[in-house]
């Protein structure tokens, strides 16, 4: 990214992270390591499948919100992400 300026901070699981205007929270939680957004009922690993919000696999609390479908929100400054694998 040229414009380091442009970028700006979003906090996941505690932890500040650094993204790009029009990064999708997907990708910057994905960007930030987080590959396990949330546990399905018998406990196995989930993230983002689809990318275009059918499948759901990629639910997380935004800004206090449960169950966002992270494909499916732009990042936006100071916005706050807790995945259930925190």
């Amino acid at each position: 990214m040229p414009d380091d300026a442009a970028e700006f901070t979003i906090t996941i699981n505690g932890e500040p992270s650094r993204v790009a205007p029009g990064t999708g929270l997907a990708a910057a939680l994905i960007n930030a390591g987080v590959w396990t957004i949330r546990a399905s009922t018998t406990g196995e690993p989930r993230s983002a499948v689809c990318g275009m919000g059918a499948c759901h696999e990629c639910r997380a609390e935004v800004d206090g919100v449960p169950g966002v479908r992270a494909c499916m929100v732009v990042c936006r400054p100071g916005m706050n992400v807790r995945t259930s694998d925190a």
